[in-house]
């Protein structure tokens, strides 16, 4: 290779390496910086609080196995929906009151103020597992005191 077509590379080369450091390292420190300014809860996984301590993702489902709570629905394809329909939480409903003693009408009630619109008739209702878990707790709190 002579000294003539090694000068052909070196823009080539240059642009390369300003193009990494651009798009590589500064555009997504500048978009996270931003993120982590203007939407901090969103930025860091709408992580929901219960007293000082994070429980979990709204965005993601956790694994709820215990018969007091609201279980998340197995059959998404990813397993990882954090949200399930009102028939699957009307249908959960009998389970908890047999393990809580709270009454069907305040867990209705509960649901019912957690719903999830849709966007005009796009869509069916929902709630999200790990809020209304967190309605419960903080409705209860000497049923789920553990968990406090």
């Amino acid at each position: 290779m002579n000294e003539n077509e090694k000068s052909d590379y070196r823009p080539v080369i240059r642009l390369a390496l300003i193009s990494l450091v651009i798009c590589g390292l500064l555009f997504p420190l500048i978009v996270t910086g931003l993120a982590q300014a203007l939407f901090p809860y969103q930025a860091n996984g709408e992580i929901m609080q219960l007293g000082q301590r994070s429980v979990g993702s709204v965005l993601i489902a956790q694994n709820f196995t215990s018969p007091t709570f609201f279980h998340p629905r197995g059959g998404s394809a990813s397993g990882v929906d954090p949200d399930i329909t009102l028939q699957d939480a009307y249908s959960q409903m009998p389970r908890i009151q047999e393990a809580t003693g709270i009454s069907g009408d305040l867990l209705i009630n509960i649901v019912n103020k957690n719903e999830e619109g849709v966007f005009w008739v796009f869509g069916s209702p929902y709630v999200n597992v790990l809020r209304i878990n967190l309605a419960l707790v903080k409705a209860y709190p000497n049923i789920y005191n553990r968990f406090g």
